[in-house]
């Protein structure tokens, strides 16, 4: 059964459509990618499935179960919250208590976040990197199968980012279904298994980081241009076919190149560069979201 699923799920504020008519699946054991500008809906979606706000519209599903209804999702949204005269252990404790959760689970969270060493340190002497981690020992507390984290990297510098999303690499690694909104394009491209691209509260793209970016397209360099751009035209057809940065961007299928290059050469042509470039993840994002807004 799948961990999550939503059939026209909308959320309005007045005339304003926050999500529109979302159907969203996220299958057992994949990290799944929640992409889009911020204002996008990712966040609303999020408290949605998560029994925090009550959607307009629609139906959603948690392994079969209607939100508020199942113990196995741990979540981090809008970031953490603790108590900052508290160290992050006791912190923890104060959750695992409520929680009903043995303080035994505490230590298991804390190494897993890589947070032992540092676990009796006042949580206001965090960095913003170890808060955000706490607030993901937090989410794991009861040992879900199903988490869900909201912009779990926003605010972070290099090396923190690059710490969460090792982190979040080895959850999904572990078995666990995670479901990570961000804005970040580098983000999702490292630890996303698919991606889901939302815009105006609207899912318009769901897949591979790989089917976002498409076809790869064939650059070829060759003297003189013009005339090399005609010969590509009359042997792939004009739609084919491109300048881009001082030569031709070329769409064809890969295994074409070898062809095209002889018979370039044998036209008289002088060529001096054939290879294989992939459609820019941002640009797919600005083709698939009108360009509506600049990303990080």
């Amino acid at each position: 059964m799948e961990p999550i699923v939503t059939r026209g799920l909308t959320k309005r504020y007045g005339e304003l459509a926050a999500v529109a008519d979302l159907d969203l699946n996220v299958r057992a054991g994949e990290v799944y990618g929640f992409l889009g500008p911020n204002g996008a809906g990712k966040t609303t979606t999020l408290r949605m499935l998560l029994g925090l706000i009550r959607p307009t519209a629609g139906e959603i599903r948690l392994y079969g179960r209607p939100p508020g209804e199942l113990r196995d999702v741990g979540a981090l949204i809008e970031g953490p919250a603790f108590y900052p005269y508290l160290s992050g252990r006791d912190n923890l404790r104060v959750m695992a208590r409520h929680a009903r959760v043995s303080d035994r689970r505490v230590d298991v969270v804390l190494d897993m976040v890589d947070l032992t060493g540092r676990s009796h340190d006042r949580y206001a002497n965090y960095s913003l990197g170890m808060k955000q981690r706490l607030g993901v020992a937090a989410a794991l507390l009861k040992d879900p199968r199903l988490l869900i984290l909201d912009e779990p990297t926003n605010g972070l510098d290099p090396a923190g980012m690059a710490d969460m999303r090792a982190m979040v690499r080895q959850l999904g690694a572990d078995g666990r279904t995670v479901l990570i909104s961000s804005h970040l394009l580098g983000e999702v491209e490292q630890i996303c298994d698919r991606v889901g691209v939302l815009a105006h509260g609207c899912l318009v793209s769901e897949g591979t980081v790989s089917d976002l970016r498409g076809t790869a397209d064939l650059r070829v360099v060759a003297t003189p241009l013009d005339k090399a751009a005609a010969y590509a035209r009359d042997l792939l057809g004009a739609d084919a076919v491109s300048l881009a940065d001082g030569g031709l961007r070329l769409t064809v299928a890969p295994e074409r190149a070898a062809e095209i290059n002889a018979s370039l050469v044998s036209a008289g042509l002088r060529v001096s560069e054939v290879r294989m470039v992939e459609r820019d993840l941002e640009q797919a994002f600005f083709e698939l979201t009108g360009g509506e807004s600049r990303v990080g």
